[in-house]
């Protein structure tokens, strides 16, 4: 799996592009069909939500997977968008399934 990771109006991380790939390379594990990633952290400095945003999204057969989730941290961020994305391959999972 293929794992872009940008960084929108902040500078870059290497502690969080390793937490990231970490936490997709156990997807991956889980779901051996996903194809690739593309990861964008973003920081909202006048937001009246939480500011510090996380969005996912995986090619993967069918359709495109996507998640987004606004939280305190990245780490939070990161945890939020990755259930969201495991919630959807459950389903996607299922209906491989019945194919």
């Amino acid at each position: 799996m293929t794992i872009n990771i940008q960084y929108i109006h902040m500078t870059t991380s290497e502690a969080m592009n390793e937490y990231v790939t970490e936490k997709l390379q156990k997807l991956a594990k889980k779901y051996d069909w996903i194809i690739g990633a593309e990861v964008h952290f973003e920081v909202e400095h006048n937001a009246k939500e939480k500011g510090k945003i996380c969005k996912m999204e995986l090619s993967a057969p069918g359709p495109r997977i996507f998640a987004v989730s606004d939280e305190d941290n990245y780490e939070d961020a990161v945890k939020h968008t990755i259930k969201d994305l495991e919630k959807q391959l459950k389903k996607r999972k299922e209906i491989f399934k019945t194919h």
